[in-house]
Formats: C-alpha cells, sequence, structure tokens
C-alpha cells in the first residue's frame, strides 16, 4: 500500500530526525504553468526520475521520463497508464505541453526566510502572486510527515497561482529547518504563530487577512495557534476534534463497520483498542501482557484480521522488542489524550472543516457531531464532507487484497478552500461534498478581500 499523507500519529517514517537535512535543489520542471484552456498545471518533484503532476480540479499523476523532455504518466498513485504524456522545452524557458495542451510557467514571487520558531531556528518560503496588489496569506501546517514541506507542498504554488499569498515552512526537525522532531502540539502551535508573524513581516503592505490550512495533525495544530494569536479564519482538512487515542478507537470501530461486523465484535476489538491505548499512555513501558492476551484471545477470529486502526496496527504487527525500541520516537512529544475541545469552545475565528466520508485513520463521525454542537452553540464553524475521500483527502480504488490506492483529490476541495480564503459567499456546490455543519460562511468580520487587479482571471476546474 501506498501512503500518500502520513496520519496523524504513526504512519511516518521509522527513524527520527534530529537534525536539519540539507535543502536539495528542486529540478528545474517544478512550478505551475498556465495552461491555454485556463488550467493550471503544477509540478513538483518526486523520485529521481520522476515528477508529480496535478491539477487543481485534484486530478494527479506521476511522470516518468522517457528522454529529451518527453515524460509518461501513471494514474495517481497507481502503476496503470492514464494516457497522458507531457513534454517540457528547455527550462529557461519555461514552456510545457500537456498531451497537447500548451502552457508557460508561472512568475511567482518567492522568498526564503530562515525565523526563529520556539527556540529553533525554522526554514521557511513566502510564495506571492505576482504584482504589488493587496492579498490574503495562508500559513500551511504541516501534519505529522518527516518529509520537508517547502519540497512537497504544491499547495504554495497552486494558491499563489490564483491570487493567494502563501508561507510554508519546514517543520522541527524536518527539511532544513532546526531543531528535534516532534509532536508536542502546544510547541508546533506556538512554532506556526512565529511562522505567521513572519509571513506578514516579510508580504509587508502586501498583506491582507492571514490564517492557517492544517491538515491532519496539522487539525490540532491550527485552532491551537489561532487561539493564541488570533488569525482571520482557520483551515483544517481531514483533521479531528477527538484526542488521539479517541482517533484510534474510532478508526478501529470504523474497521469493523466497513468489514459488515457488528455491535458484538465491535466490543472485543475495544478490548484491543484498550490494550494498545495502555502501551501509548505509557511511553511504551507497560501493557503488552494485555496486549499480548488479547491477540491470544481473538487472533484466530475472523474479523481479528480486519483491526486496523491508527496506531493498532502498528503494536499488533510488531514484536514488543521492536516496539519498545522504535515506539518513544515515533510518537514523541504527542499527548495522547489531548482534547482539543476547550480550545474550540473559546476560539472565535471563523473555520473551515473539510473531512473524508471514507477517512479509515481519522473518521470524521464524531468530530462531525462536535462541531455541529458548537456551530448551535454560536461559533463561527462550517463543515463540509467529500463522502468518497480518505485520508489526505484522496479518492481511490480498492485492490482485490482490500488495500486502497489513490487517484486524485475530489474536483471542488481546491475551489472550496480559495473561497474561504478569498472570503467568497459560498458557492451552491463543490463537487460531490456535503455540507454537514453551518450556513454561509465569514472568513472576515469587517470587510472582503478587494480583488488584486493583477490577478489573471480564474476559472472553476
Amino acid at each position: 500500500m501506498h501512503w500518500k499523507v502520513p496520519t496523524s500519529l504513526i504512519l511516518l517514517a521509522l527513524a527520527s530526525t534530529v537534525e536539519a537535512a540539507a535543502a536539495k535543489p528542486s529540478p528545474c520542471e517544478v512550478g505551475i504553468y498556465a495552461m491555454a484552456d485556463g488550467t493550471k498545471l503544477d509540478i513538483r518533484a518526486r523520485d529521481e526520475g520522476q515528477l508529480r503532476w496535478s491539477f487543481l480540479d485534484g486530478r494527479t499523476g506521476v511522470l516518468t521520463s522517457q528522454g529529451q523532455g518527453r515524460w509518461t504518466s501513471t494514474l495517481g498513485w497507481t502503476d496503470r497508464s492514464d494516457g497522458h504524456y507531457v513534454t517540457f522545452s528547455a527550462c529557461q524557458r519555461g514552456e510545457v505541453k500537456f498531451d497537447d495542451i500548451a502552457g508557460r510557467r508561472e512568475q511567482l514571487t518567492q522568498i526564503d526566510t530562515r525565523f526563529q520558531g520556539s527556540g529553533v531556528e525554522l526554514a521557511g518560503r513566502l510564495t506571492l502572486p505576482p504584482g504589488q496588489a493587496r492579498v490574503p496569506i495562508v500559513v500551511l501546517i504541516h501534519g505529522a510527515e518527516h518529509s520537508s514541506a517547502l519540497e512537497d507542498y504544491s499547495l504554495q504554488r497552486q494558491f499563489a497561482s490564483v491570487g493567494i499569498g502563501v508561507f510554508a515552512y519546514d517543520k522541527r526537525g524536518t527539511g532544513a529547518s532546526g531543531g528535534r522532531y516532534s509532536q508536542n502540539y502546544l510547541l508546533l502551535a506556538t512554532d506556526a504563530v512565529h511562522a505567521a508573524r513572519e509571513a506578514k513581516r516579510l508580504a509587508g503592505a502586501r498583506a491582507g487577512r492571514i490564517g492557517y490550512q492544517g491538515g491532519s495533525q496539522g487539525g490540532w495544530v491550527a485552532p491551537l495557534a489561532a487561539r493564541i494569536e488570533p488569525v482571520d479564519f482557520v483551515i483544517v482538512s481531514f483533521g479531528l476534534a477527538v484526542s488521539p487515542l479517541d482517533e484510534d478507537r474510532e478508526a478501529i470501530e470504523f474497521d469493523m463497520e466497513r468489514a459488515g461486523f457488528g455491535s458484538e465484535i465491535k466490543a472485543k476489538a475495544m478490548e484491543i483498542a484498550a490494550a494498545t491505548a495502555r502501551i501509548i499512555e505509557s511511553n511504551f513501558t507497560e501493557g503488552y501482557e494485555q496486549l499480548a492476551a488479547v491477540k491470544r484471545k481473538y487472533g484466530d477470529e475472523p474479523w481479528f484480521k480486519s483491526v486496523r486502526g491508527n496506531f493498532t496496527w502498528y503494536l499488533l504487527a510488531e514484536s514488543e522488542e521492536s516496539i519498545r525500541k522504535e515506539g518513544p520516537p515515533l510518537l514523541e512529544g504527542v499527548p495522547a489524550r489531548y482534547d482539543p475541545m476547550p480550545v474550540l469552545a473559546n476560539l472565535d475565528v471563523p473555520q473551515l472543516w473539510i473531512l473524508g466520508g471514507q477517512d479509515r485513520d481519522a473518521p470524521p463521525m464524531e468530530t462531525l457531531r462536535r462541531l455541529g454542537a458548537l456551530s448551535k452553540s454560536g461559533r463561527p464553524i462550517t463543515a463540509a464532507v467529500f463522502p468518497g475521500a480518505d485520508h489526505g483527502m484522496y479518492e481511490f480504488e480498492t485492490q482485490a487484497d482490500g488495500e486502497r490506492v489513490s487517484t486524485r483529490q475530489p474536483e471542488g476541495y481546491f475551489q472550496m478552500m480559495q473561497d474561504f480564503i478569498e472570503g467568497k459567499p459560498r458557492a451552491r456546490g463543490y463537487g460531490s461534498a456535503e455540507l454537514r455543519v453551518g450556513g454561509p460562511w465569514l472568513t472576515d468580520r469587517r470587510s472582503p478581500e478587494p480583488p488584486a487587479t493583477t490577478r489573471p482571471p480564474t476559472r472553476r476546474p
């Protein structure tokens, strides 16, 4: 199985990054291209000899070089050809052809910086659309991944291509940033506050409204950062309003539902969740006998192999020796019982939550219930669900072995975020999205951002 976006806890590399890595030079093809048909094509680096292409409507694939500037494509994260091909001119010309449609690289303004986070120096980048007009700015807050946001986040170019300023930065202990990798939400939220300040400093007179977009683990961090120092908006993508331990329990319940098991089997599966939770809460020092006991008790039952959860799958699959060694650095700093509700209940910042209806790692059901209650109490929250999307906001195909392989992001996902950031009225529809909480959103209680006169016209994919 290919994991696109690490989940909020343990679906990440089994190695702890403790020092900053040197920034890698990007291939010269990397950038965003304005196409002759009005669409925007983003190209980012992938593995050696490969690139990933993406359109704003969510279509994506992997390009493999065939030499002499010609690349062939496979669908999403599959190994199946999708029939597309891409050709690049000499890099200094900045020209591309996607199939038979020509395009030219957009000249965005990028300002690299190093700034002080909470006791650590972080690497960041402000990307602005052309011109001198005042623009909204979104600060991208990372999930639990160890990879470099500056290298991997296409949103920094995609948002800028439609007239939105973007500040991306490498999480502490990743990419070109210093410090030790951590999943301490308060520490990460404080880093995010410093990032927002740096974004406003660099943007100067061009800075309009400013806010956060956080995916997965960023769904815990972004609201906390906004509570520490208010911003104009918060977007949470595939995040949660429950604790990490509750996330694992909900994920196991969802495993049982998808496999067709009823309440009796769910109750048995919760015994496994309780055993793994004890290991996590003790920082991997206790609970192994309890886990071994439930494995002996249920290991041969037909439902057992369907138990996955968020971190439970790892604890079921590995030996006690491996878990004791590898576990602590994997979850370093994670507050397992962190309750986000006190922050959300006292956060008077407009929020847009975008969730996946088929998210196995962060099931949205209890989160939607809680967000609905907060909305009814007056909190400015809107929540939408893309019913066919898994974690990372990816649609998928299910293989013969039951595993999923991602194909694209849902149509309307990017447009929804763009409209919210720009303060535009909520559209009547965003692809398959279903509005579950709230109504008309309001991202700036003062006035909408004036349109940038230099902004190129955008069309909805």
